[in-house]
This record gives C-alpha cells, structure tokens and sequence, in this order.
C-alpha cells in the first residue's frame, strides 16, 4: 500500500487529507499528517477573537476529530530527504525517528515574516496563530485594568496605547476590530474616557489594503479616522525596545502592545530542511498540477500547496505570476491537490489549478466592514454581513459552522464577551503562591538531629531487651491513639 505523508496540518494540509479520506478507496494508500498543533486554524477568525466576538476554540478543527481514516502525527517534520524518500519526524517528546514514504505533500504554511529591527523580537507579538489572538485580547482587557487603577500620565497612555504594524488586510482587520474593542470597554470604565486610547497602524507603503481598490481603500482610512484612529502611511518601524515604537518620521509611540502583521514567509524549518527545489522568494517551486518541479521537470512523488508554495496563477492575476499567500487559494488547491494525487496512483494525468480570486472581504468591527470583487464595491453594514455570511460558510465542517454562527447569535443578544483569562498563560499561580513548603532545616539542627537519631536507636532496642512486656504495652497504646 503507498504511503502518503502531509506535511503541515493546515488549510492545505487539512484539506487535502480530508479529501483524500473522500476520493480514496478502501486499502488504495495509507494517509499520514504530521502537524506540531492538533488543530486547524481558520485564520479569518483571528482578528474576531481577538476582540472577543468568536470564541478561541471555535476558530480551530481538531485533526483528529474530522480525518477519521489518517493517521495523525503531533509532530514536527524537521527534514525531507525526497532522493531516498525519508522524512525525519520530532516528536515534543522522544528521539527523533525517521519515516519512509511513496508520495510526500508539503503544506507547511507561513510564519510571521520580521526584520531585525531592535525590540521588535522581545516586544511584539504576531497574529498566525489562535494563542496569538487570544494573547492581544487578554493583553488589552489586562491594560485596561491596569490603566483604570492609576493616574492619568505617561504610564497610563502606554498601557493604553496600541500599536499594529502593517496595512494588509491582516494588519487593518485586527486594527479596527481591536479599535472597535475598545471603544466598547471604555463604557465599562468610569475613569476612562474615549480620548484616553491611542490606536497607531504603521505602514511602509503608500496606501493600505493592496488587494482592493484605492478608492475603496481611501474610504476604509477615513472610516478609522472617524474612529479615532492613527494610520502612518510611507512610514517604517525603526526600533521597539522596551515598547517605545520608533518610526522612520523620527516619532516615538511607547505601546506596551505591538502586534505584527507586516507580512509572511514561507515555513523555514520545513523549506530549509529539505532537498525540494525552492525559488527566489524562499517557497517551494510548484508546477501548475501542484507537484514540485517546474514545466519541464517535475519532481517524481513530492507535491506542495499553500502559503508554503509558489503556485503559477494562471489567471494571470497573481503577484509576479504566482498565487498569492491566502486561504482562497490554499483550501481550493487542496481540494484539486487530492484529486489529482489519487489521479496519479491510479495512472491518471493530473488537472491544472486554475482559479480566479474571488475578491476581499474584511470585517471593520461590529456592523462594519468592505468587500471588493472587480469594480463592484460594498462598504459598512452590508460589507460586513457578506464577511460573516462568506467566512461562516467557509468554515470547514457543519460541527465548526454551528459552533461559530451559535456565538454570534448569543453575542447578537448578550453581546461581546469581555472575560479577562490571561492568568491562563501562567495556570498555577495561585497554586505556588499559597502551597505550603517543607522549611530548610539549619545545618546546626540537621546535625544534630543525625547524632540524637544514631544514639536513640540503640537505647530503644536495649529498653525493648530489658522490658519486653512494657515495650508491648507501650506499643499497643500508640496503635490505640492513633
């Protein structure tokens, strides 16, 4: 039987397993997904949860939940030796060790992209992940406690003062769903005021938003504008040491929440520690059929989809001529990824991948958001139920769907939730703050407690010798208090 293995249990990794549950016949290949995390992660909703209007376990798929016929791998895969066919899988705990397999498909995703900019890697936090998001919701809610309990001056704006960098649409989903966040807390706290939060976007570019069009994009500044929001265009992160955000204008932002969105890069510990081909931008070179290679070689048994790859769009739409890194693409080359890997074993020719983008969907906030495909623009409550109604339904699964669209039923009557659970990152605090603890004993006392212990033990047996009807006695009594 082949062995198929996935690297990476993302979109792409996801969904091509669980494709290939649907299009493999029983006993055809044998599927295994290495992911270090047990979930996917539907990284649309990451901006949601940070502002507390999805709840963190709604935005992941547990793996082995949904791929019931695949083996399910909670590692990481830290080499690819495709010239003998042969992964290396480490396991969070145990030896590394090493797997042989027919077919391999590499769908590793992105990680944050940074630069080496002083402060940046000690004091700023990305947005990939769910703990990320749960982290900048926590770390907010936290600040306003703090902020609420002192004074107000230079310490209190700090904790009060958020800092995003970058203006993709990562970058201003999170910016106006954390603004939006905000505002909302403030009527929780009688000692804040509107005019006491500080909300700065940075971006290097002179515009925000790419994906849409300027127009769209200039209506989307002066919505945050409106808010009470900062947008730095054509400027750059200089330095970040302890939270102080220096930009390129010669402007200082002391922030003590940065979150980084100024773009991704391909997994390097999976494209790095491989013998597949990469090109210039650091990702895999992929074939339009989605295997690794190029049009006139084509790397036998290995396959690529995803932020991990460089598929050719031919749409002709792409960024210099390859898809772009987004969930549109990556679920919808999984899907063919699958099709066409099950193509392959059975003799078949594989289908190119063709897709045109659909368009941009962001929400702004509750009740706000934009949409653009082709020169069709949607802004403000109408944009924002087309974000909802476009990400519910792509949420993979009736058992997530659910899950989503019943929290923001509740939320519709009840409201957002404001629960602070940041003492989660550090669960037994109060457990060591109030646990009892043996007291050291003096190296006086120790000593003599040794001597005192060495003579006793022969007197006891003298006295036990001398008297052994006293000794029973004495001995029943202590069983009879005890």
């Amino acid at each position: 039987m082949p062995k198929i293995l996935i690297v990476g249990g993302g979109y792409a990794g996801f969904y091509t397993a669980w494709k290939l549950e649907k299009h493999l016949r029983k006993g055809e290949a044998e599927v295994t997904m290495v992911d270090p995390l047990p979930y996917m992660t539907y990284q649309p909703f990451l901006p949601e949860v940070a502002a507390g209007s999805i709840e963190a376990r709604h935005a992941v798929v547990a793996h082995r939940r949904h791929l019931t016929r695949t083996n399910v791998v909670t590692a990481k895969i830290t080499g690819i030796d495709h010239a003998n066919k042969v992964a290396t899988i480490t396991p969070e705990a145990g030896e590394p060790y090493e797997f042989a397999y027919d077919q391999i498909v590499v769908t590793a995703g992105a990680v944050s992209r940074t630069f080496p900019i002083p402060g940046i890697a000690d004091n700023a936090i990305g947005l990939k992940t769910i703990e990320e998001a749960v982290a900048v919701r926590d770390r907010l809610l936290s600040n306003f406690d703090k902020a609420a309990s002192i004074p107000a001056g230079p310490e209190r704006d700090r904790l009060l003062t958020v800092v995003v960098v970058g203006g993709g649409f990562a970058g201003i989903e999170a910016f106006a769903e954390l603004r939006n966040l905000a505002s909302a807390l403030v009527g929780k706290y009688p000692q804040l005021s509107f005019e006491d939060t500080h909300f700065h976007l940075i971006e290097a570019m002179g515009r925000i938003m790419p994906e849409v069009s300027l127009k769209t994009s200039e209506w989307v500044l002066k919505d945050l504008a409106k808010r009470g929001a900062s947008v730095h265009l054509d400027t750059q992160v200089t330095g970040a040491v302890d939270g102080d955000v220096e930009l390129s204008t010669g402007e200082v932002i002391p922030s003590d929440l940065i979150v980084w969105t100024a773009g991704v890069m391909a997994n390097p510990t999976v494209v790095r520690g491989g013998d597949l081909p990469v090109e210039e931008r650091g990702r895999i070179q992929t074939r339009a059929d989605l295997r690794v290679g190029t049009d006139d070689d084509v790397v036998e048994g290995a396959w690529a989809a995803g932020d991990v790859s460089a598929v050719p769009d031919l749409t002709g739409g792409g960024v210099g001529g390859f898809c772009v890194p987004n969930a549109q693409h990556a679920v919808r080359q999984a899907k063919l990824l699958a099709k066409n890997l099950v193509a392959v074993l059975r003799g078949e020719e594989p289908k190119d991948y063709v897709h045109k983008n659909l368009g941009a969907v962001a929400g702004l906030g509750l009740y706000n958001g934009v949409f653009q495909s082709g020169g069709i623009a949607l802004k403000g409550f109408v944009a924002w139920l087309a974000h909802r109604g476009y990400h519910g339904l792509a949420m993979p699964s009736w058992e997530r769907k659910w899950r989503v669209l019943w929290g923001w039923w509740n939320n519709l009557w009840l409201g957002r939730d404001f629960v602070n659970l940041q003492t989660v990152q550090d669960p037994r605090y109060v457990f060591e703050e109030f646990a009892a603890r043996p007291r050291p004993a003096s190296p006086a006392s120790a000593g003599k407690t040794q001597e005192s212990s060495a003579d006793e033990k022969p007197a006891k047996k003298t006295a036990a010798k001398k008297s052994p009807a006293k000794a029973a006695a004495r001995g029943k009594s202590e069983k009879v208090a005890g």
